[in-house]
């Protein structure tokens, strides 16, 4: 099989394990606070399930990173953390008591960890300047899975039956469907996703190029056979008819492009890739802080939000399952075309300015929920028209930041050490997952605290990428080894 072709498949596998992560995340969050409540869970076990989920991806994120940069390769990395998904919601399906819940959450998390290594694989084997439209296009699948999953929701809410010892109802369905989902996801894994990577692409072309070399000899001698004896092609007339003439032409110079490729020098591959590597010289850097801080903030805002969701239109609306399941369809849909809408601009504008542009859609959304969602007034269309209107500007900035911020942090950390790299930026964002729903569980009661801090870490945002806007570029500097090349 060709390199082409085992590109696109791999990028489909990299799309559908970003689609499974949205449609759990979307089958999963509109049901598992009544879920709670049938196991006689007090709230604050919502906050914790939630963060479970993230604690352990928190941790699993840098480990499978570090692994898949040690060994290049990240299908066995992906096998591996499927099964955790698969243990993780059959134990949700399971569900005999709160506790059982909470861990299930926490198993599947671990699976969440392949994650780092597949944005180091995306990494790798992409051009910085298509790295932005190919990182919006892996996180719109994402989404599209949000948008996917509450329509599936609509019908397992209908479910009502046994199988043995296990009830089978409009709670335990979304555990055994992503459990079937998950494991119909290792053999796609497992037959179309191939460890790819630059030079392979580079073999493949020179030795495109190299054959058709020899398929012009070929053509010029069958040509030059009439006209020409045997005894003269050795002679002084100098025609390129001749292999030898060919190979003195490429030693020469002159063809040194269609050579094959030589293999690479032992050391280079045997090499660690963590040699000379500084986690303090790496990670401690201003733009790569502020750009860390973005992924912490705006994700501990979005899950603090996410999490009052469902508590706050219980309250006021009297949402069900089936309300909330349309709710974040409609977000999902306004997600997607966000997602698209930055990838076209990304091909026009630098990152930064994109990040910036996010970060005053969410500075917006967030004094928009102080003033009109901590304590709304007037009657229920208002209320609703509140609510709406604040969930729609916070749904908005999230594309613009997301890709911004991991496209840029691609670009300023080495390449070598992609998967811990990001690995270590998703354990940031894990711990923003972690401590955002534990911060808006305990206080779904009081929103002027929950919010004020959600404004004030924005602010502080917004002061810190002012302060470094000139920095969050990528380094100008150009590969040795490529310089080298094209000085020959």
């Amino acid at each position: 099989m060709d390199y082409r072709r085992k590109r696109r498949l791999t990028f489909f596998t990299i799309g559908l394990i970003f689609l499974l992560s949205g449609i759990e995340y979307a089958v999963i969050l509109p049901t598992i606070w009544r879920y709670l409540q049938t196991l006689n869970a007090a709230p604050y076990f919502l906050g914790l399930s939630l963060s479970a989920f993230s604690f352990s991806g928190l941790l699993a994120g840098p480990l499978f990173g570090h692994w898949s940069d040690r060994t290049l390769t990240t299908k066995k990395i992906i096998l591996f953390a499927n099964v955790f998904e698969i243990v993780g919601n059959f134990m949700y399906f399971m569900g005999y008591s709160k506790w059982l819940l909470l861990c299930s959450r926490l198993v599947a998390g671990i699976g969440t960890g392949a994650g780092s290594s597949i944005f180091g694989f995306l990494t790798r084997n992409t051009a910085p300047e298509d790295r932005s439209t190919v990182f919006a296009a892996v996180m719109a699948c994402r989404q599209a899975g949000l948008l996917i999953g509450p329509a599936f929701n609509i019908f397992l809410r209908l479910c009502n039956f046994q199988i043995g010892p296990f009830t089978v109802n409009k709670f335990t369905s979304p555990g055994l469907f992503m459990c079937l989902l998950w494991f119909l996801l290792q053999f796609v894994v497992l037959f179309l996703y191939w460890d790819i990577t630059p030079e392979d692409q580079t073999r493949q072309r020179n030795a495109a190029e190299w054959e058709k070399v020899e398929q012009e000899e070929e053509e010029e001698s069958d040509e030059g056979k009439p006209l020409v004896g045997p005894s003269e092609l050795t002679g002084s007339y100098g025609t390129v008819t001749s292999v030898q003439s060919r190979t003195s032409s490429v030693a020469n110079g002159d063809l040194t492009h269609v050579s094959p490729p030589p293999s690479p020098p032992p050391e280079d591959v045997t090499s660690s890739p963590f040699k000379n590597f500084s986690a303090s010289r790496e990670f401690l850097r201003e733009e790569v802080v502020v750009l860390l801080a973005a992924q912490f903030i705006t994700l501990f805002n979005q899950t603090a939000l996410e999490t009052m969701v469902t508590p706050l239109t219980q309250k006021f609306f009297n949402f069900g399952e089936l309300e909330n399941s349309i709710m974040y369809c409609v977000c999902g849909v306004e997600v997607i075309a966000g997602f698209l809408f930055v990838r076209w601009l990304s091909k026009r504008v630098a990152e930064r300015v994109v990040l910036a542009v996010g970060l005053i859609l969410c500075n917006i959304s967030c004094v928009w929920c102080l003033i009109f969602l901590a304590n709304p007034q007037g009657g229920f269309a208002w209320q609703l028209a509140e609510f709406i209107i604040g969930v729609f500007l916070q749904v908005l900035g999230l594309p613009f930041v997301a890709v911004a911020q991991v496209s840029l942090f691609s670009k300023i950390t080495s390449e070598k050490t992609q998967g811990f790299s990001q690995g270590i930026r998703r354990s940031v964002g894990g711990l923003a997952t972690i401590l955002g729903p534990l911060w808006a569980g305990g206080l779904t009661s009081n929103l002027y605290v929950m919010l004020g801090l959600m404004m004030g870490l924005l602010a502080l945002l917004t002061i810190m990428m002012v302060v470094s806007y000139e920095r969050l570029v990528e380094p100008a500097t150009v590969d040795s080894h490529t310089g080298t090349e094209s000085e020959e």
